[in-house]
């Protein structure tokens, strides 16, 4: 609508009827029927390229038939600009502006009166473009800055702070998610519940900033213990949950103890090996039900703690 109106306060749509309301038409219906018929639904960078090169001819369009590169439409090359900015990148960004330039000089070269190899057309030009320049480069910045800040929040949202580990809210969504595919799908998966053994000791022995590097060791040790499509957590305190999509236990119960063990943590000149309870169950062996299981795996863990504080246990010996 603005360029339609920019079109005819200049002349433009009386001298050239049929050009203008051809260009006009066909960028109106373009728009209409990406949009209707939704293509590339689930590719949203192939459609904002598409989007953004659209609007950058169709107002290199308009400023051939409003005044070329005195256009007072000139600065409309700044919203396909400010569009791949915010969401192409800064190389794709770049590529529009080097491609603006061209055509900055194409319209140029074909305004009567104008010599394109002036010092008055490269000043003009200069005082034009570069402005679109910067507005690229500081809302490329801009936008990787938003781009990381919300990156950061969303791993704050979903990870542990002192481990790096899954959190409890997310752990939960993605066992959810498994377990409803494996009920869907007749899968297995595993659960392991996992509890520190003697964390109080070190509190009290060493401080509560020793027991924090205790947790740590212990994520370390289940972060090398279990494979890229496995999840862990930490459940709170010294408390951590695994889980396992279609995997056998007792490979991982195994590293998971040996690892823990086998990494001493160095407390004022003390190497302290730390150890786990572990409780175990299977879905759909143990129970089919997310709740029942967590309590079976609850039970399991406190039992193995029992057993290993037993008198001649091997945690003991």
């Amino acid at each position: 609508m603005l360029a339609a109106l920019v079109l005819v306060w200049s002349g433009g749509l009386a001298k050239q009827l049929w050009p203008v309301l051809g260009l006009l038409a066909a960028f109106v219906m373009a728009i209409v029927a990406f949009r209707a018929r939704r293509f590339f639904p689930r590719r949203t960078r192939t459609r904002l390229l598409i989007e953004s090169w659209s609007m950058l001819i169709f107002i290199t369009g308009v400023l051939w038939f409003s005044g070329k590169s005195s256009s007072p439409l000139l600065n409309l090359y700044l919203l396909p600009i400010i569009l791949s900015a915010l969401t192409l990148g800064r190389l794709v960004t770049l590529l529009q502006v080097a491609v603006v330039a061209i055509c900055h000089w194409l319209l140029a070269a074909a305004t009567p009166g104008l010599d394109v190899m002036s010092l008055f057309y490269a000043s003009q030009a200069v005082g034009q473009l570069a402005p679109f320049l910067l507005v690229a480069y500081l809302t490329t910045t801009l936008s990787a800055d938003v781009t990381e800040a919300r990156e950061r929040i969303e791993n704050l949202a979903q990870t542990d702070a002192l481990t790096g580990l899954y959190n409890l809210r997310m752990f939960n969504e993605v066992w959810r998610r498994e377990h409803d595919a494996a009920e869907r799908g007749r899968g297995v998966y595993a659960l392991l519940m996992i509890d520190m053994d003697k964390l109080k000791d070190i509190n009290d022995t060493f401080g509560h900033e020793a027991g924090n590097s205790a947790i740590t060791l212990v994520a370390q040790c289940l972060q090398r213990s279990i494979r890229g499509t496995d999840y862990a957590a930490r459940f709170g305190g010294d408390e951590f949950a695994v889980l396992l999509p279609g995997a056998s236990p007792e490979a991982v119960v195994k590293r998971v103890r040996h690892n823990v063990y086998k990494t001493t943590l160095d407390l004022r000149s003390r190497m302290i090996r730390c150890s786990v309870s572990i409780g175990v169950v299977n879905y759909p062996k143990d129970s089919r039900d997310a709740r029942e299981l967590l309590s079976i795996a609850d039970r399991k863990m406190y039992r193995d703690k029992e057993l290993r504080r037993a008198p001649g246990s091997e945690a003991n010996a």
